[in-house]
This record gives C-alpha cells, sequence and structure tokens, in this order.
C-alpha cells in the first residue's frame, strides 16, 4: 500500500510525515511537493519526494500515479486560487485510481458561515462526486495562529481582539498532524468525518491560560473590528493581511469555530493536549 501528502514541507505537512515515519516504513511513503529539493531530507530516509503543483495538473498525474491513499492537505491563499487547485488535485486522484482522500477540512464545513468554509465545501462536494472513499478532517484552529498574539504579550502589549465572546477549539498542530496520520495509515476510516476541536474556550479564558504559563498578568483588551484592523496596522501587519485577520475575529465571534467534539479522542486515544501544556511548548518554542 502507497500512501501520499500533500504540502509535505508545510508546517502541518511536515509533522504529519514525521508522524507517519514512526509506524510506516519509508518506503511505503511519498510525498507531493512544489519544491522537490525542499524535501531532500525526505528523500534521504527513503521517502518516494515527488514534483506536483496544483496549479499544473499534469504533474499531478505523475505525482498521484500509483498511489492508494492519498491526504490532501488544504492549500494557502484565497478562496478562489485554494478551489481551482484542490478541484484539480482531485481530478489528478481519480485519473491516478487513488482509493481513499483525507483532506484537511475546516469544522461544521458544509453549514459554516465561516469565511474560509467556501473552499472547504467546494473540495469536500469535488471528492463526494468522484465517489472515491474519503474521510473528511474537519479541523478547528491551530494553536500556532496565536504566535504573533502570545508575542505580542512577551513585549508588553495587551491580548488585543474583536472576537468578543467567541469561542474556539484551539489544539497544536501536532494534534492534527497526529490525527490525519492516523486516519491515512489506519483502517476503518473510509467515509468518515471528524469535528476535530479542543476544550472550547473565549479569548478571556485563552488569556488567562496564558498569563498561568507566563506567570505574569494578560490583560484582554476587546474592540471593535474597525479599532482591530487600526491595531493591527499599527503594529506593522502588511495592509492585505489586515482584513483576513479581522474575518478570522469576526467569524470566532459569531461562532463558527465553537464546535464541541471528542473526535480527538476517537483518533488518537486521549483528548486535545491541554491548552496550557500547549501553550507552554510554545512559549519554549518561540523564547
Amino acid at each position: 500500500m502507497k500512501m501520499l501528502v500533500t504540502g509535505a514541507t508545510g508546517k502541518l505537512g511536515t509533522k504529519v510525515v514525521d508522524t507517519l515515519l514512526k509506524t510506516v516504513p519509508a518506503n511505503q511513503l511519498a510525498v507531493s511537493v512544489r519544491k522537490p529539493e525542499k524535501a531532500e531530507g525526505l528523500r534521504v530516509q527513503g521517502v518516494d519526494v515527488r514534483q506536483g503543483d496544483f496549479d499544473r495538473p499534469e504533474t499531478l498525474d505523475a505525482a498521484f500515479k500509483g498511489i492508494d491513499r492519498l491526504l490532501l492537505i488544504s492549500a494557502d491563499g484565497d478562496n478562489e486560487t485554494r478551489i481551482r487547485q484542490h478541484t484539480n488535485a482531485v481530478a489528478a486522484a481519480e485519473r491516478a485510481g487513488v482509493k481513499f482522500i483525507a483532506y484537511t477540512s475546516i469544522v461544521n464545513a458544509q453549514e459554516s458561515k465561516n469565511f474560509l468554509a467556501p473552499t472547504h465545501q467546494a473540495t469536500e462536494e469535488a471528492i463526494l462526486k468522484t465517489g472515491i472513499s474519503y474521510s473528511f478532517l474537519r479541523n478547528n484552529w491551530y494553536l500556532e495562529n496565536e504566535i504573533s498574539s502570545i508575542q505580542g504579550v512577551l513585549a508588553g502589549a495587551p491580548w488585543v481582539t474583536s472576537a468578543g465572546n467567541g469561542k474556539v477549539g484551539w489544539a497544536l498542530q501536532q494534534d492534527y498532524a497526529e490525527a490525519a496520520a492516523t486516519v491515512l495509515s489506519g483502517n476503518g476510516h473510509e467515509n468518515t468525518i471528524y469535528e476535530l476541536s479542543g476544550k472550547l474556550l473565549s479569548q478571556d479564558e485563552l488569556a488567562s491560560a496564558l498569563s498561568s504559563v507566563l506567570r505574569k498578568e494578560v490583560s484582554v483588551q476587546l474592540v471593535d473590528d474597525a479599532t482591530y484592523a487600526d491595531i493591527m496596522k499599527g503594529a506593522g501587519v502588511p495592509d492585505f493581511l489586515i482584513p483576513m485577520l479581522v474575518d478570522i475575529q469576526k467569524g470566532i465571534r459569531e461562532g463558527t469555530l465553537e464546535i464541541e467534539s471528542n473526535d480527538f479522542e476517537k483518533l488518537l486515544g486521549r483528548p486535545a493536549t491541554p491548552i496550557n501544556e500547549g501553550l507552554t511548548q510554545i512559549f519554549k518554542a518561540i523564547s
């Protein structure tokens, strides 16, 4: 059985491949990357490194050839770009005769009003249309997404948010990576949906946990979207990123990530890493 991970040199992909290599022989594992030279470390370990570009479908035919099980990690970019790229990847998987596709989606994808959801709705639908067995890994939010805010707090800034009382199921990328590796390499995951969320917390609760980890008071500054945008601009965030950051806050405020689930436990045999432990890991990594 041959497995392939797309985006294998990205932050999540790297963790998935490292996790797989602990239990799967390297010769059963392939990766599809835009720049194979970035995956030289994997090639040395015996992983089959293939060149694949979601914007060049002809490269995907070769990348997916002979693959039984595929992990399609969602790409970066705006919704239109990602939908085009993911559609190309799904079509190539169908042409290649792939028998199973696991896809990293977003929580509550088909009903979600989150600004990121259209990409995932379209990709899930494209996979379903192929008739290929699937598993939708509906990820909540990476705790690592908060690194810049944590760094701000370390520099003396408050925890700034316009997300109000909205709750998020934060979890470490490593938890999501282990869940993806379990599904890709395991049995019994055909035609499944996993809503992968950590314990639901508000911004206040996250800041309180961070206070405990840092052993310093973390004050929370609740603002509206316009003020949040101004503060981000003042902090040096590039203009093109600010609308996305505001949309993230709005989505949280409107409850789009407030999805409770014990699916991590089903896949990993344990809940997501506790928030204090996750924050401690991140603090050590950035200190």
